[in-house]
C-alpha cells in the first residue's frame, strides 16, 4: 500500500534491531531490543529521513526552488532537512525558535546548528515575540515577492506524507519480528508524526504490539489527542478504517521543566547507553524517552516476559550543544 506512494530514497533501510544485553542484565526485568533509527544515513541519520524520503516528492511535484522549515535551534528535523536539500538541489531556509532560555553560546552555535552551515542551509531566528509558523509564513511571502516558489514542511515533518515513513517502519518491525516476540514500542513523542505513523502502521497492519510515547514536551492528554488526529489523519489518507484511540497511550512524567531542558534521569540514561551499550542517545528526546522506559521497567510496568522494542529516533549529533548540562 505504501509502496503507491511517490519516494525518493535517502537513508539505508531496514535500520537494525540489536539487543541491549548489557542494560538488560542490569536492570533484571523484560528483554529490551532498539530499532537503531539513529542510523538511517542521512547526515548523522534520524527518525526525520523515513519522513523526508515522503515529504520532498511532494516538494518537487510543486516545483519548489526554496524548503522553509521550523525548529528548535538544535533541531534534528532541521538538520536532516536541510542534508535532503542539499541532495537534491533545493535551497533550504530554517526558521529556528529559540525555547531553551539564558541558552550558553555553545548551544546556539555547535551541533545541528553548525551542521545546517556545512550542508548549506539559510538560518533566521524567530522573534521572541512571534509565533515561529506565522513568522516563517511571513518569510515564505516575502521571497515569493522576490520571485522564489517555497514549500513549507512543518515543525518534525509531522504532516499525513511525513507519517508515511513511519506507517512504513510499522511493516519493516513486523518483518523483522518474524517470530512475533515483541511485547512492546517504546519512543519519544514530540512534533508526534513519528508517534502517530506508528500508530497508523499499528491499525492498518492489524498488530498486537503495544506503543507507548515518552512526551519530551506535553502534557499527557494533549499530547495524546494531538498524536491520534495526526494518527487520524494518515488512516484517512491510506483509507485504514480501524483506528482505535485507546491505542495512544503518552507517559508525561519525564518532561522536567520543559522542552530541551536537561534532566537528571535523562543524564543518567545518556551515560548508561553509552558506557553499557556504547550507543549515544540524544539530550532532547531518545535521552528523556529512554529515562522513561528504565522507570517504567523499575516499577513494573512490564512482566519480565515481554520484549520492548525502543525507537532510537537519533539525534547525537546534538550532544556538543549540551555539554555545559554534563
Amino acid at each position: 500500500m505504501i509502496d503507491n506512494f511517490p519516494r525518493i530514497r535517502l537513508g539505508h533501510f531496514p535500520t537494525p534491531i540489536e539487543s541491549l544485553q548489557n542494560i538488560t542484565k542490569g536492570l533484571g526485568g523484560p528483554e529490551i531490543f532498539i530499532k537503531r533509527d539513529d542510523c538511517t544515513g542521512l547526515a548523522t541519520g534520524g527518525n526525520k529521513t523515513r519522513k523526508l524520503e515522503f515529504i520532498m516528492p511532494d516538494a518537487i511535484k510543486n516545483k519548489a526552488d526554496l524548503v522553509v522549515t521550523v525548529g528548535a535551534i538544535q533541531s534534528n528535523h532541521a538538520r536532516q532537512t536541510a542534508a535532503a536539500c542539499a541532495i537534491l538541489g533545493i535551497k533550504c531556509l530554517i526558521v529556528l525558535e529559540q525555547r531553551l532560555a539564558n541558552a550558553p553560546e555553545s548551544y546556539m552555535n555547535s551541533g545541528n546548528i553548525f551542521l545546517n552551515k556545512i550542508f548549506g542551509a539559510e538560518m533566521v531566528l524567530c522573534p521572541t515575540n512571534k509565533n515561529v509558523e506565522e513568522f516563517a509564513k511571513e518569510i515564505m511571502d516575502d521571497r515569493k515577492r522576490q520571485g522564489a516558489n517555497p514549500y513549507f514542511i512543518p515543525v518534525g515533518g509531522s504532516n499525513h506524507l511525513g507519517e508515511l515513513g513511519y506507517i512504513e517502519c510499522m511493516r519493516e518491525i513486523i518483518e523483522q519480528d518474524s517470530e512475533k516476540l515483541f511485547t512492546h514500542i517504546i519512543l519519544a513523542t514530540g512534533s508526534g508524526g513519528t508517534h502517530a505513523g506508528l500508530i497508523a502502521g499499528k491499525a492498518h497492519y492489524q498488530s498486537d504490539i503495544e506503543i507507548i510515547g515518552i512526551s519530551i514536551k506535553d502534557k499527557k492528554l494533549d499530547q495524546e489527542e494531538k498524536v491520534f488526529r495526526l494518527a487520524k489523519n494518515s488512516c484517512d489518507f491510506i483509507q485504514c478504517k480501524s483506528l482505535d484511540r485507546k491505542n495512544v497511550i503518552v507517559e508525561d512524567a519525564y518532561v522536567g521543566e520543559g522542552y530541551a531542558i536537561p534532566t537528571e534521569g535523562m543524564k543518567k540514561a545518556l551515560k548508561l547507553m553509552a558506557r553499557k551499550e556504547a550507543i549515544l542517545l540524544d539530550p532532547v528526546y531518545s535521552g528523556k524517552a529512554f529515562d522513561g522506559l528504565i522507570d517504567l521497567v523499575k516499577k513494573g510496568y512490564f512482566k519480565d516476559s515481554d520484549k520492548i522494542l525502543f525507537i532510537h529516533t537519533g539525534g547525537s549529533a546534538a550532544i556538543p550543544a549540551y555539554e555545559w548540562a554534563f
